[in-house]
């Protein structure tokens, strides 16, 4: 056994063997993997094998594709058999909301190229002769799906890896691991010591137990998941006969099953709704080549829905049942990407689709550690998005939630209760008080809107039951003023001698003078937006950062990252250490001049000013921006004063008609200033010319800050694609992003984000299209639950393009 290596992998399954892969092919060969037993010990080998491109994420859709398409590779290189069978296949509708469902999924993969298409029940019979057609109102056909053999397709990147000059130690037990002084790893096993540049955390159902060893809790969960296959079936003889070809996959979400021909037989899988975990607390070393005990009456209800809808199941008998344990994280997505606050230790695990996403993962993370970019946008898979809120206690109740909803709807306005409360203000009993819908984001409760007493949501793709309320709040704000809670934004404090030395390096805007604001983009060394901020200097080396809440461990990693070792910095996450509320609309000013006898006037406390103030009794920050567009402040506190601050702001407005309103009316204020979002408009696949966040760029400054030369070169060449507003004919629904956008009948685009925009009372799409077309104001059309609705380019935001009223 090697001594020293550049990358020991830990985990012999499929995922482990893929980034092995990955990091020979693009060079680096000086690698090992050690796995305890035999490669495929722990969930690869008794995994049902099936993969598909079609995904809710069009980002993570991408890995998918590549992950399919990489198999022909792997095994002409290799040289190993993987049986791979690419039947096609179908995803079945039983009722009218799956379907809507299902075109929103089928629009997704429009504009990524994904041939999928619609199917009526008759049709999808004839494709698929083992269905029951009156039990179903449609289906999908996805041509690029299939199964394979989960010991071939993992001993194929094995070999195609040592191929390449990895190294592979079976039967070699990872013991601890120990970092070194110089940021080196003590690989320490059964069989000796690695020293390791890098680290990869491929353990699969063991991935928790390979985190500990660092004091690191992983988000991960093993689940018992259980399939049958049956004994030989007539049908599927006489369709292989007849036909000359295999019986395609289905997944029938409404029955919360999956299937494909095995043999001359047919494997069914489940997701149950009674599902339980398995090992919760460790899981076991000695568990290896072994099954858990099979429980078939725990998957009745689910097997007779399945028996129904594919009526040849009753006659079948059952050759065997499948019990095994499979990892899942909170959301279901892998956890993959660097660990925040460790050298060079990787995570690649929580891959509960293996199959159609362990190549794709494998090759994030190579490029990753090799390029210091994943290649892709893969937040949704990102390890970082998520916090120390991810208890084990949380990660066990959200992963039974996303087991047991697997094949469940998801509805754009769906909350899911698992896990929570778990994060609340000092002031959620008088929000939930006041009727207050929260969701969770990042953990932590906040208002979506609030609801007459009496009315609740309603789940759908089409507009609900808070449709008239929100408007009401949208309203409020842009005729009087608003009050919402802002806790939710990530804060930063950044400090010290050389804080704005750093910050002036980190970010490409203009640094502001003190008791100045700024809007701040983030670039990545390729000129890609890998954030955006409100930046306030407070004083002589004392900034506020403001941010997105969901990215806040994905960008204080890239900040950690890049601040100085000298100690000139302090970077602080304040999370609920710093909370917040804020006001907006016409009357704002008279609002907040009632509870400080500061000069509030434009030439005191002009647009994008800050200040620390007291208001009443309460020490606070105060910054003139809103994102509603309106006159609007910004209000920061220690948590100790939100309540008092809360009801001082309520009592303040009385005579204003003040308003409470959450983020549902804030989206439907933003989109008529055609403001983007991080995560959706703003994103590592974007430059800021093409996200129109150039004007923030401050190319002239004589820092070289990072992302510069590229984006010296986006603004010199314009980029690709520009980000633009549209107008749409809608009528019961609106978007909610990755909808594709055509011009003339032709796919030119795509949504980012949208919604109805209830002070303009018009229907609202943001996305990107090509730039030579971001001026053609005509002919455009949005693809909206199977409908092409007409759409008009808004070349100037809805609500006062000039913004006048903001600065007023």
């Amino acid at each position: 056994m090697k001594s020293h290596a550049r990358v020991v992998v830990i985990g012999g399954g499929v995922v482990g063997c893929s980034v092995l892969y990955h990091l020979t092919k693009f060079g680096w060969t000086d690698v090992v993997l050690v796995e305890r037993s035999e490669l495929t010990s722990g969930s690869t080998w008794h995994a049902a094998g099936g993969m598909h491109t079609i995904n809710g994420d069009p980002n993570v859709a991408k890995l998918q594709k590549y992950t399919v398409e990489l198999y022909k590779e792997i095994e002409d290189y290799s040289g190993q058999d993987i049986g791979l069978h690419m039947t096609s296949g179908m995803m079945l509708a039983a009722t009218k909301d799956r379907f809507d469902w299902m075109k929103s999924i089928l629009a997704k993969g429009r504009y990524m190229g994904l041939e999928a298409e619609l199917l009526t029940p008759k049709e999808a019979h004839d494709l698929m002769p083992l269905i029951d057609p009156d039990q179903f109102v449609g289906a999908v056909f996805d041509p690029v799906e299939g199964h394979l053999d989960p010991y071939g397709t993992t001993h194929a990147y094995a070999k195609s890896a040592k191929k390449n000059g990895a190294e592979i130690y079976l039967h070699t037990k990872v013991e601890d691991l120990a970092q070194r002084e110089d940021g080196s790893w003590r690989v320490l096993t059964n069989k000796g010591e690695i020293i390791a540049e890098h680290v990869v955390n491929c353990g699969g159902l063991w991935a928790r137990e390979v985190g500990r060893m660092v004091g690191l809790e992983l988000p991960v969960l093993a689940m018992e998941h259980m399939y049958l296959i049956t004994e030989d079936m007539p049908e599927v003889i006489e369709f292989n006969q007849t036909r000359g070809k295999e019986l395609m996959h289905c997944v029938d979400f409404d029955g919360e099953i999956y299937l494909r021909q095995e043999r001359n037989g047919m494997l069914m899988g489940t997701y149950e709704k009674a599902c339980r975990p398995w090992s919760p607390l460790t899981t076991p070393w000695d568990f290896g080549h072994e099954l858990l005990e099979e429980d078939i009456e725990r998957i009745t209800p689910e097997l007779e829905v399945g028996f129904r809808h594919f009526p040849a199941f009753n006659k079948a008998g059952i050759k065997k049942i499948i019990n095994g344990p499979f990892t899942f994280s909170p959301d279901g997505n892998p956890l993959v990407g660097p660990v925040r606050g460790m050298t060079n230790f990787w995570s690649a695990c929580a891959v509960m689709a293996g199959f159609s996403q362990g190549g794709g993962v494998g090759l994030a993370l190579a490029n990753w550690m090799i390029h210091g970019d994943p290649g892709f946008d893969v937040f949704a898979m990102d390890v970082a998005r998520y916090g120390d809120f991810a208890t084990l206690g949380y990660t066990n109740a959200k992963v039974r939630e996303n087991y047991s909803r697997r094949f469940s709807i998801r509805y754009p306005n769906e909350e899911l209760p698992a896990g929570r409360p778990l994060l609340t203000t000092p002031i959620y009993d008088r929000l939930k008080a006041a009727g207050a819908v929260f969701g969770a984001s990042y953990g932590l409760e906040q208002p979506l809107w609030f609801a007459p007493a009496g009315v609740e949501d309603h789940f759908s793709w089409r507009r609900s039951t808070d449709f008239e309320t929100v408007g009401a709040e949208a309203k409020a704000v842009r005729e009087s003023v608003g009050l919402m809670e802002t806790s939710g934004f990530a804060k930063y404090a950044v400090k010290g001698r050389g804080a704005e030395a750093f910050l002036d390096r980190l970010l490409a805007c203009r640094m502001p003078a003190t008791g100045r604001m700024t809007l701040a983009p983030m670039l990545k060394a390729d000129g890609k937006l890998i954030g955006d901020f409100t930046l306030a200097k407070l004083g002589e080396g004392d900034f506020l950062l403001i941010g997105s809440g969901i990215a806040e461990d994905y960008h204080m990693r890239w900040f950690e990252a890049h601040v100085p070792k000298d100690g000139s910095v302090t970077l602080e996450a304040l999370n609920l250490g710093l909370v917040g509320l804020a006001i907006a609309g016409p009357n704002a000013r008279e609002v907040l001049g009632k509870l400080t006898h500061k000069d509030l006037s434009t030439p005191a406390f002009p647009f994008m000013a800050v200040r620390r103030m007291d208001l009443g009794m309460a020490p606070a920050i105060v910054g003139r921006v809103s994102y509603t567009g309106d006159l609007g402040y910004e209000i920061w506190m220690k948590p100790q004063y939100q309540r008092y601050l809360y009801d001082l702001i309520l009592d303040a407005g009385k005579e204003f008609g003040i308003r409470l309103f959450g983020l549902r009316a804030l989206n439907a204020l933003r989109l008529e200033k055609s403001y983007g979002s991080w995560s959706r408009e703003y994103r590592p696949l974007y430059g800021p010319m093409e996200a129109r966040l150039d004007r923030f760029v401050a190319l002239d400054k004589a820092t070289d800050f990072i992302g510069k030369a590229a984006a010296r070169s986006e603004r010199e060449s314009g980029g690709t694609l520009r980000l633009c507003t549209f107008i749409l004919k809608a009528t019961d629904a609106d978007v909610i992003g990755d909808e594709p956008i055509s011009l003339d009948g032709v796919l030119r685009g795509w949504v980012t984000s949208g919604g109805y925009a209830h002070a303009a009372g018009v229907s609202v799409a943001i996305g990107y299209v090509p730039k030579d077309l971001a001026d053609v104001t005509e002919g455009w059309s949005v693809e909206l639950l199977g409908e092409m609705l007409p759409a008009r380019l808004q070349r100037v935001p809805l609500f006062d393009p000039s913004g006048a009223k903001m600065r007023k």
